[in-house]
């Protein structure tokens, strides 16, 4: 198989200017933290003259501050000291779009700004949210505008806490982001973004991801705490032109916790994603997948290295898929993929129970689902390393209940459309993991661990040209199926 290695080029040399030069505090231009006084003109006035004097620290001190969309300026920190809270307003209209995206905090082609302290960013999201949908059946919200199907604002009109579209230095560090009605924040088509010690808990309303890259470069995340109703730290693209494209992005020391996906690349991958480095990833409590990486719109996903992973009581271990969706001209593209030291505990029962937004129940029988490697016919995923993985299932899977032969392994649809989750296919011929078109695969050291029986064997390959496995083991309660092959080529046994 062919070898690759990632060269991940982040620039650290971020350059804020005069950030500090001067602290502007938004009670000294008329700011009031009774909770409920709209402090919108306040605190951009603050902003705005920090800005034009060079730069400098615009502080939301103590108090509980309201506020309706404010914009970042360059050359400023909005900082928000331990005990101060900046409250995202009730009423829909108070609230400014960029691009496409309505947010509390919106930075629109600034420069060297930044967000820092110890405060908290609260949306009040649910509540927020709900006001927009009372609007809707008061006929003040066009139908465009509103999913009737869920019964809910469509996400294009639910604010998001922090929007940073076209900026250059970004650096937001230790603020807690709170309660988002939509996606919590998103760095899009940026340039140099550190995110360090930002913590999450929007467990609120629907599409809380609790962080967005989309079409950015030069990407630091570290020492984050993400508890999200929605996909934890999301890696998109989603420029037509490709001009705009994801590019060496680092994530580490984090934790997450999900009711969709804890780390995941695409859906959207419009143009490409390519040098990403995932390392020290600890994953609870997550109702779809540890890791899922999809190319869906015809772009190149390559060069992903994901390493040191541990993942408790999480629904799907791996989940790799190449698709066609959205009205893309052509499928994806997934290649050079490292996914090593990986350590994932599948429950038997829904992990996320506990959540206030729980993941949708699926609509059909199914036993526990395995992990994925899946492209489609003509487009295989390529060059994937599985090593030292270790994935322990809760087994019981039974034929009455759901049943998938290997001699019916041809009934399982390719859903090349379909939007992309571990559990699309439904009940899956394998219990520890399926693999389908894929080009070039390498297997070491990856244990898969069962604690009660199941009908199926632990692995089925299929369409796999290039296969290479080295210290494959299977353990269970008794003595497990091993290993069921179809259309495999090119296979390598090392001793």
């Amino acid at each position: 198989m062919q070898q690759f290695s990632i060269v991940l080029v982040i620039y650290l040399g971020f350059v804020y200017g005069p950030l500090c030069a001067k602290d502007y505090s938004i009670v000294d231009y008329g700011a009031t933290g009774d909770g409920y006084t709209i402090n919108t003109l306040a605190i951009q006035a603050a902003i705005d003259e920090a800005s034009s004097q060079g730069g400098g620290r615009v502080i939301i001190p103590r108090g509980r501050f309201v506020s309706g969309t404010i914009f970042l300026k360059s050359k400023v920190t909005l900082h928000v000291t331990k005990n101060a809270i900046l409250l995202g307003s009730l009423s829909p209209t108070d609230y400014r779009r960029v691009a496409k995206w309505k947010a509390l905090i919106q930075a629109n082609e600034a420069n060297n700004i930044a967000i820092s302290g110890s405060g908290t960013i609260d949306g009040r999201g649910a509540r927020l949210s709900l006001k927009i949908d009372s609007l809707f059946y008061a006929s003040e919200i066009d139908s465009a505008y509103y999913n009737l199907t869920e019964k809910r604002p469509k996400w294009n009109i639910r604010p998001q806490l922090l929007h940073s579209y076209k900026c250059n230095n970004i650096r937001i560090t230790d603020v807690t982001f709170k309660n988002s009605a939509c996606w919590v924040q998103t760095y899009e088509r940026c340039n140099r973004v550190e995110i360090i010690g930002v913590k999450v808990d929007s467990d609120t309303y629907w599409n809380n991801d609790g962080i967005d890259i989309v079409d950015s470069k030069n990407v630091r995340i570290t020492h984050c705490a993400i508890n999200a109703a929605d996909d934890g730290i999301c890696i998109k693209s989603e420029d037509w032109t490709r001009t705009y494209f994801c590019d060496s992005i680092y994530i580490a020391d984090c934790t997450v916790r999900s009711s969709a996906s804890a780390i995941k690349f695409g859906t959207s991958t419009v143009s490409h994603i390519r040098n990403v480095v995932v390392r020290n990833i600890k994953v609870y409590d997550t109702y779809r997948s540890a890791i899922a990486i999809e190319s869906m719109q015809g772009g190149v996903l390559e060069n992903i290295l994901v390493e040191d992973i541990v993942a408790h009581n999480t629904g799907n271990a791996i989940f790799l898929r190449i698709g066609q969706i959205r009205g893309a001209k052509q499928p994806g593209t997934l290649k050079n993929i490292t996914l090593r030291r990986i350590k994932v505990s599948v429950p038997f029962n829904r992990p996320d129970y506990a959540y206030e937004m729980r993941g949708p129940a699926l609509p059909y029988f199914h036993n526990v689902l395995p992990s994925s490697i899946t492209g489609i016919l003509g487009f295989p995923v390529q060059n994937v390393t599985l090593e030292d993985i270790t994935i322990l299932y809760p087994g019981r899977g039974n034929a009455a209940y759901a049943n998938m032969p290997t001699n019916r392994i041809g009934d399982v649809p390719e859903l090349p459309y379909t939007y992309p989750e571990f559990s699309m296919f439904g009940e899956l011929p394998a219990w520890g993991l399926y693999v389908r078109h894929v080009e070039g695969l390498t297997m070491k050291n990856v244990k898969i661990k069962i604690k009660k029986g199941d009908y199926r064997p632990a692995l089925v390959l299929d369409d796999v040209n290039g296969l290479t496995v080295e210290g494959l083991k299977v353990k269970g309660d008794k003595k497990p199926n091993l290993l069921f092959m179809q259309d495999v080529r090119n296979f390598t046994e090392v001793k």
